[in-house]
């Protein structure tokens, strides 16, 4: 099997080391804006270019008679890439343009869950002009400020955090307006959790959920970034939730896929993310992505023990109801190495020397090769991840990898140890009152 991965950061570098994993030994294919050298040693043939420029990864994948597609990012999906791959005869995993808005479009997603009546939507409105703005600001009080379009998730933001009051929301909001719509949502209090799933257009698989740490500094501080590590638990859900959460997570998204195909007439097919906060009246829809995240996806493909080229497969071919999909029971943690400086002012074209990562393993983000050493890009560097029995032997494995990786760099240490997960708990039980 000809398998091609789209995109080169370390969600895609994830995919292809479970693809490689197959019995079936697929010849794995790369389309990368930019060389991952992790995925491109995987490769028998990869393409440097956007993964945007759908022309050229649709001539690529036909030249190289590609069986199967996965896109991981979510810029090729906006662009339509899966339609153009599908149109060529070349089936995908990774959900069509029509369906795929569910991410690149948050106005079209509120309003696609408040009109279908789909559990977990807050209070909010969409605004494309100021008008009603500064009253509706007022009415909620305490807001979150969206940009409707696709900005790395780095263009929201709440108010007690990046937005000091309603003046600030406002002013923030109007700026927002110049290019785009803006959502105004009431600022969800609670613990957030991300749960993914296979989906092959009406049946949906479940990976582990994982608690993402998108705050630069330790304790969740500092600015947003694009994530600076995860954890996962053996017993599928986290610590500060119960089996209720997961299985209201579960129907949340069982009915937005549903609803996709009964409203665009489109199934969607690919991995479906849901961000979910717990709050006191029970998981609330921070948003959903149509792709593994990322750091997310670096937690639970390792543990993913069915073939990946099978998995992928169901997806395209509507086949998920006829596949076991199974996942190890253990606990993972990934932390990330980035730039000193990141996010505000990186530190690039540094180098990077990565040792011995013991009983961890090593997913390159973004970096880049030169005269066979590792430089540093402006953006997150490599994620280290380790697997165990526990939380806390999966995160004593990942401290010691990270400690062997040498360069001018940064890294939250505090990521799955006990303090921090008995503070997520803590906060979880007052929230619940109890």
């Amino acid at each position: 099997m000809k398998v091609l991965v789209i995109g080169g950061g370390g969600r895609e570098h994830a995919i292809a080391k479970a693809i490689a994993r197959s019995p079936k030994h697929p010849e794995i294919y790369a389309v990368m804006a930019k060389q991952n050298p992790g995925i491109a040693r995987l490769c028998k043939d990869f393409l440097l270019e956007k993964e945007t420029n759908v022309k050229w990864v649709v001539d690529y994948a036909t030249a190289n008679k590609i069986d199967i597609a996965i896109i991981g990012p979510e810029a090729p999906l906006a662009a339509g890439l899966a339609n153009s791959l599908e149109d060529a005869g070349i089936p995908v995993a990774g959900p069509k343009k029509e369906v795929a808005c569910i991410e690149f479009d948050k106005a079209w997603a509120r309003d696609f869950m408040n009109d279908n009546n789909i559990d977990g939507c807050p209070a909010y409105r969409v605004f494309s002009s100021d008008e009603g703005l500064k009253e509706f600001i007022a009415e909620l009080k305490d807001v979150a400020v969206k940009p409707a379009g696709l900005t790395g998730g780095k263009g929201v933001r709440i108010m007690g955090d990046q937005l000091t009051d309603t003046n600030e929301a406002y002013e923030y909001a109007k700026e927002l307006l110049e290019n785009d719509s803006v959502v105004i949502e009431e600022n969800l209090k609670g613990e957030e959790f991300t749960l993914q799933a296979f989906v092959d257009g009406e049946n949906l698989a479940f990976a582990p959920c994982v608690q993402d740490h998108k705050r630069a500094f330790e304790n969740d501080l500092g600015p947003n970034t694009g994530g600076m590590g995860a954890y996962s638990d053996v017993d599928v859900i986290l610590p500060f939730m119960v089996a209720e959460d997961l299985e209201t997570g579960k129907k949340i998204m069982k009915q937005t896929v549903k609803a996709l195909k009964s409203v665009t007439g489109v199934g969607y097919k690919g991995i479906l993310y849901g961000q979910f906060i717990l709050t006191k009246a029970g998981p609330k829809v921070i948003e959903f992505n149509a792709r593994f995240g990322d750091p997310e996806a670096m937690n639970v493909l390792p543990l993913l023990e069915t073939d990946m080229t099978d998995v992928i497969d169901a997806i395209a071919n509507g086949k998920l109801g006829d596949l076991e999909v199974k996942f190890a029971k253990k606990a993972t943690v990934c932390k990330y190495v980035v730039p000193a400086g990141y996010p505000d002012n990186p530190d690039a074209d540094k180098e990077v020397i990565f040792g011995d990562m013991g009983d961890a393993i090593l997913f390159y983000s973004s970096v880049y090769e030169m005269n066979g050493k590792i430089y540093t890009t402006s953006s997150r560097s490599a994620a280290v991840v380790a697997v165990a029995d526990s939380i806390k032997k999966a995160e004593l494995l990942a401290q010691e990898g990270i400690e062997n990786i040498i360069g001018d760099l940064h890294y939250r240490s505090d990521i799955g140890t006990e303090a921090l997960i008995a503070k997520k708990v803590n906060h979880m039980k007052e929230i619940r009152g109890y």
